[in-house]
């Protein structure tokens, strides 16, 4: 069936969070690396844990929350205002190389657009915006509507409830597998966007179709739509 939606997470897929490394660097020379890697596991796994126990809290207070836990495993002394530097880069991270001629090409072809992610609004709108690929978007999806993250299957609904189509009719493009999991869980179409050459987790799903980068996308709409 025609791909009628594509819906896209944000972070990790569209914008570059592990970007952060280069300031956390400065600030912890030579921890860098392990700040940001620890910084994004502690924050993914904070959304499951809150989910699981219906204890929601804001993504800007989980990667918050995330941040101390990971300055303190690494032994780092965390200052408000390297704090507050490092949260701020959240309101603008960049967008992959490819990712707004990406998305034109898309748009071109007539296919609607829009990203649900773990953000909240306030996050998303900011980055969205910094970016400038705001216009080529029908809608940005927040799961704070729902209070539930991904991989809820409350969160993912939020797409197909806004384009008024069933899951097999969206392709949902990610660069989380675990999120690909439990998109393709909830029934949509998927596309992994496996930059770091990770092996698929071991839960019995295949995405329907896999890229190193936003532009084997293209090619795989392409075989889909024809």
């Amino acid at each position: 069936m025609a791909i009628q939606a594509i819906i896209f997470d944000a972070y990790g897929t569209l914008f570059d969070v592990y970007s952060i490394g280069r300031l956390a660097d400065k600030l912890f020379p030579g921890k860098g690396d392990a700040l940001t890697a620890l910084w994004r596991a502690k924050q993914i796994e904070y959304t499951h844990l809150r989910t699981m126990c219906s204890t929601y809290k804001p993504f800007w207070e989980v990667t918050q929350d995330a941040l101390v836990f990971s300055c303190k495993k690494l032994g780092l002394d965390l200052t408000l205002d390297a704090q507050q530097a490092l949260m701020a880069q959240y309101a603008k991270l960049p967008s992959f190389p490819e990712c707004e001629q990406v998305l034109r090409k898309l748009r071109e072809q007539g296919i609607p657009l829009a990203i649900l992610s773990n953000g909240n609004s306030q996050m998303l709108d900011a980055v969205v915006k910094a970016s400038g690929i705001q216009p080529l978007l029908s809608h940005v999806l927040s799961v704070d509507s729902v209070q539930k993250y991904k991989t809820a299957p409350e969160a993912y609904q939020l797409g197909t409830d806004v384009f008024g189509t069933g899951a097999r009719n969206i392709l949902f493009v990610s660069g989380n597998c675990w999120d690909i999991c439990g998109a393709s869980w909830f029934g949509y179409k998927t596309f992994w966007v496996n930059r770091a050459g990770a092996p698929l987790e071991e839960l019995g799903v295949t995405p329907h179709g896999e890229g190193t980068e936003l532009n084997d996308l293209l090619a795989f709409v392409e075989r889909e739509q024809a």
